[in-house]
């Protein structure tokens, strides 16, 4: 009788690891932080395909986002997916793209993490020499590799609605473990 208590009481105290476990899991999942996998080469040579990131859902309920900061968002015509890319401007910004440089409010957005010799073209929403005025609770958002990215020069404003948080640190592959940092 004395083996069969002890391993009712292992099982026990197994399934109670368990379900506490995951009950952190889920809490923190749903409302600190949640992985990401990077796919497809937008935001090379930042962050590249296949590389994992922890998204904090956290720093944006204390502060807007701003420019620099690399979010993970739905995409904006599958919101079923998750979009990564860098925030070139935030509400009442005016942007504008003209030979091949980023304009915020009238000048060239320095922008230090991309290659000397990457220019960014227009798209179909962010037409070449043409303004646009990020609206309230909207941003811009660029991904890195300019040449091979669908961002907001195609498709327009990321809602604030839509951001699910600041990729902040990567963990895969292991080799590359450390933050990621924005501007």
């Amino acid at each position: 009788m004395g083996v069969v208590r002890k391993v009712f009481k292992f099982i026990y105290e197994l399934v109670e690891a368990f379900v506490i476990a995951a009950s952190i899991f889920v809490v923190v999942y749903l409302f600190l932080m949640q992985p990401h996998q990077v796919k497809g080469s937008s935001m090379d040579p930042t962050l590249v395909d296949q590389e994992y990131l922890l998204t904090d859902k956290v720093t944006f309920r204390r502060r807007d986002p701003k420019a620099g900061d690399i979010i993970v968002f739905k995409a904006p015509q599958n919101e079923t997916f998750d979009f990564i890319k860098r925030v070139v401007a935030v509400p009442g910004d005016i942007v504008a793209v003209q030979d091949g440089n980023v304009y915020v409010n009238g000048e060239q957005l320095s922008e230090e993490y991309l290659p000397s010799e990457r220019e960014t073209g227009a798209g179909k929403f962010l037409t070449e020499g043409q303004s646009v005025v990020v609206p309230e609770d909207s941003l811009v958002a660029f991904g890195d590799n300019r040449d091979h990215s669908s961002d907001s020069r195609d498709w327009g404003f990321v809602p604030y609605d839509n951001v699910v948080g600041r990729a902040f640190f990567r963990y895969w592959p292991a080799e590359k473990i450390g933050s990621v940092v924005g501007k």
